[in-house]
């Protein structure tokens, strides 16, 4: 897949999501304010909050989908993992948002019987913001995008906060008011756990930590098949946006030539970037293999 291709691709998603979230939000706002519910009007501030989200992840993407230059010859890839920083913050203040709302509901006790339209909209953004979630899980998961993947469990954070908002504002509409405060208290939890779960996996990333053990072994295994290279003596990664920079120390026999040792890394690479799409750049140190050596580090 070409570059311009994967930021294509992530665009659109991101282009989807944009505009599905301000329909929602309009909706959610109206049907809250006319359908007397403060759990619905409350769901639609957050999808006023998602605004932030979406914003920054679309600057990522503009950022991100720079070629390097000589202030960033690894590429601006990074910017997405710093946005998916920022939007686990969303998720987790949008958590504290609704688990505000629901104590002080109960602590007043005011519970509204609001209207059919309330319900209405609430069941209407359980559908679409799952169907978002997958799609953009999808794309997001194919590209290796940690800014869509992101965006994707804002997504599902919207349809879980729907499911009790539907469950709140359903009960109140049957008359149990105190339903929808207890909802919107539980999902707050959930809220928090997507958001955490989001920063601890950008932080890993922006914090250069190996990708998943089994990306790495299906590397290996691909440098190690060329002819020419004995073992892989060493194999390290690190996520750039939606790309891996991997680091790999092969060995090979002492008598080579320059030429050949040259050619066969060359042929490495090649493999890699044919089998892996999310692979950007492939950094190669030939050792000689019939002795060993002391790897020189000081990190």
């Amino acid at each position: 897949m070409l570059r311009g291709e994967r930021f294509n691709k992530a665009d659109r998603v991101i282009r989807i999501g944009f505009w599905s979230n301000a329909v929602l939000m309009a909706v959610k706002l109206a049907a809250g304010h006319y359908g007397h519910s403060g759990a619905v009007f409350a769901d639609g501030i957050e999808s006023a909050c998602d605004f932030i989200a979406i914003g920054l992840t679309i600057i990522a993407l503009k950022v991100g989908r720079k070629p390097c230059d000589e202030d960033h010859p690894y590429g601006h890839g990074k910017v997405e993992s710093l946005s998916a920083i920022l939007v686990s913050l969303v998720i987790c203040g949008t958590g504290g948002w609704v688990l505000y709302g629901a104590a002080s509901t109960v602590r007043e006790g005011s519970y509204e019987a609001p209207a059919l339209i309330a319900v209405v909209a609430a069941a209407a953004t359980i559908v679409i913001k799952e169907s978002l979630y997958r799609y953009s899980m999808r794309v997001g998961g194919s590209l290796g995008s940690p800014a869509l993947l992101a965006i994707a469990k804002d997504h599902r954070k919207d349809a879980v906060t729907s499911i009790a908002t539907l469950v709140g504002v359903g009960g109140a509409y049957l008359g149990v008011g105190i339903m929808d405060p207890i909802a919107a208290g539980v999902t707050s939890f959930f809220i928090f756990h997507i958001g955490i779960h989001t920063f601890r996996t950008s932080a890993h990333e922006l914090m250069d930590g190996q990708p998943e053990q089994e990306i790495l072994d299906a590397i290996s295994r691909l440098a190690g098949s060329v002819e020419g290279v004995d073992q892989v003596h060493e194999i390290r990664a690190r996520h750039s946006g939606q790309y891996l920079i991997v680091d790999l120390k092969l060995d090979m026999p002492p008598d080579m030539t320059v030429k050949h040792s040259h050619d066969i890394a060359t042929e490495v690479k090649k493999r890699i970037f044919d089998h892996f799409n999310n692979v950007g750049d492939v950094m190669i140190h030939i050792n000689p293999s019939d002795e060993p050596h002391e790897d020189l580090i000081r990190l």
